[in-house]
């Protein structure tokens, strides 16, 4: 059976099964949480956001920052590993317009666990308790944590960390079903993510290489979670989430948008992302999602001249030109000054 109650956090209702954008690195920035959002997604993670204030004077994470538009709840997740500056980044971040603060114990990237942050913390369960009382004691908006299963396969202690999370106060957490070691590679344990559902009173999310309604469904029929978590997934599949949140709630899925639509969808998100980082920098940034785009649904093309182009008009029109779009045509257009997008699905 799959849990279909509904989810609470703070004064947030979702109805389950409840299907979340991941944060994403790179990836889940304003313009494409708010694409997910509008294509059905009950919710959307920010890109993780550096706890050091002193920071956030460049220009990566004032775009972080950046929730301008979006609608709530405005999902923040946190990385850090001081109790005090994770406290006071999350009451900045609420002054901010932040509705729910997450704390990241999930990214393996060296980079991060180098700092011993991100997943490196499950190492030190002590620390891992101060930093989720320092963040529940800080802020009235709910605190959710996300986590892999530990270190490694000879250190699984993700259901004690999700108890010392519980007696914190934490309101929800989202659990990838594979160690810090293990990266992204090998298969997702669901059977631990079960584990931890069982160990813990509050909501569970699943995540881990849900690509599809049908994987969502067994997922969630295995592990017992209150919904599942989509990250990689979604790239290039913005409508993934909504379509998998639809499947799960019995109710009629939308195809993939088909040419026309498609088209419009893609130069849609990246004049949302030349507006948002600038011409120069929005049109490095696109090039991964239309690539991402391209290989999902024209795998035919050679992509190579379109992600090559450095010019932001130039990359706008070979778009169009690439799914026989007349420039200045729209579906529905936008309100003046709205950087939200406008798509629809099928032709």
């Amino acid at each position: 059976m799959i849990p279909n109650s509904d989810l609470r956090l703070g004064t947030h209702r979702f109805a389950g099964p409840v299907v979340f954008l991941a944060p994403m690195a790179g990836v889940s920035d304003r313009p494409f949480r708010q694409l997910c959002r509008r294509l059905g997604a009950s919710a959307a993670v920010s890109e993780m956001v550096t706890s050091d204030t002193r920071l956030w004077d460049t220009a990566k994470t004032r775009h972080r920052l950046d929730h301008q538009g979006e609608p709530a709840p405005r999902i923040v997740q946190l990385l850090g590993n001081d109790p005090d500056g994770l406290a006071q980044a999350a009451r900045e971040n609420v002054a901010r317009g932040a509705d729910i603060i997450d704390l990241n114990l999930g990214c393996p990237a060296k980079k991060v666990c180098r700092k011993a942050a991100g997943s490196a913390l499950l190492a030190d369960e002590a620390l891992v308790e101060r930093l989720l009382h320092a963040l529940t004691a800080a802020v009235s908006v709910p605190v959710t944590l996300k986590m892999r299963l530990g270190i490694d396969r000879d250190h699984l202690n993700a259901a004690h960390i999700a108890r010392i999370a519980e007696r914190a106060g934490v309101a929800m957490l989202t659990v990838h079903g594979r160690t810090r070691a293990c990266g992204y590679r090998g298969d997702v344990d669901y059977p631990a993510i079960a584990r931890v559902v069982d160990a813990v009173a509050i909501p569970v999310l699943a995540n881990g290489d849900i690509t599809t309604a049908q994987r969502a469904r067994a997922v969630l029929e295995q592990t017992g979670a209150a919904g599942v978590m989509i990250g990689r997934g979604a790239q290039g599949r913005p409508w993934l989430p909504g379509q998998i949140r639809a499947a799960l709630n019995g109710q009629p899925t939308a195809p993939p948008p088909r040419r026309a639509a498609l088209g419009e969808l893609i130069e849609e998100h990246v004049a949302a992302l030349h507006r948002l980082y600038g011409p120069n920098q929005g049109v490095r940034i696109a090039r991964k999602h239309i690539g991402w785009y391209l290989q999902h649904n024209r795998a035919e093309i050679d992509r190579r001249p379109l992600l090559a182009l450095t010019d932001a008009g130039a990359q706008l029109a070979a778009i169009r030109s690439l799914f026989d779009r007349p420039a200045g045509t729209r579906t529905v257009p936008p309100a003046p000054g709205d950087d939200r997008l406008s798509v629809r699905t099928g032709d």
